[in-house]
């Protein structure tokens, strides 16, 4: 038979873990949306994150092209910074993961959680070291958990010839929820650096 006292315990222990989980929940609804994986806030219609200048700096410019380490495959982990040329201001960084099945996927550095801050994509070799990458991501309002965007992203890349490396272009068409109207388009160039088993530097 529980006493008073034990009653009155686990009541207590209830009642802190929903206040606790309620805290947390609405510290997440309140994070601001953010770019990435082509991110779109109907609120402000062709405005995404613009990232900062310390977030660009996070990934190292590809290095010079002289040693044969990691071959003509493009499989592997990469860090990648998604940089606009057209005028818009859009930047997105974040690790992205190429797989020997031709799939491939993104976490955006630059996008909340609560807006969806990965997406997946496919991708195929066009030559010797180029390759073409199709890629989509959904994205919510942080607030209400609603889908307001899907967004198609497709990458033209080539792979440097120490393998370590990789640069191209960008196209980023954002659609309404139904995926039929295009309500922004971005485009730019994308860099990456393979992150291996010895990279410590995030």
């Amino acid at each position: 038979m529980k006493t008073q006292a034990e009653s009155f315990i686990r009541l207590f222990g209830r009642a802190t873990t929903l206040m606790f989980g309620g805290a947390l929940l609405t510290t997440l609804l309140a994070l601001p949306a953010a770019a990435g994986c082509g991110a779109y806030d109907p609120q402000q219609p062709g405005s995404l994150n613009t990232g900062s200048d310390a977030a660009q700096a996070q990934l190292d410019a590809p290095s010079s092209d002289d040693v044969q380490s990691g071959g003509n495959s493009i499989v592997g982990m990469w860090k990648v910074l998604f940089k606009a040329t057209d005028g818009s201001g859009y930047t997105d960084f974040g690790y992205s993961q190429w797989h020997g099945d031709g799939t491939e996927f993104l976490n955006s550095g630059s996008r909340a959680p609560s807006t969806q801050n990965y997406c997946l994509g496919v991708y195929q070799k066009t030559g010797g070291w180029t390759y073409k990458l199709n890629h989509f991501a959904l994205s919510y309002d942080s607030t209400t958990g609603v889908l307001n965007g899907k967004v198609n992203i497709r990458e033209n890349v080539t792979l440097g010839r120490n393998g370590n490396t990789y640069a191209g272009t960008f196209v980023i068409e954002v659609y309404d929820p139904t995926g039929k109207t295009v309500v922004a388009h971005f485009e730019g160039n994308i860099t990456a650096t393979r992150v291996t088993v010895d990279t410590i530097n995030p």
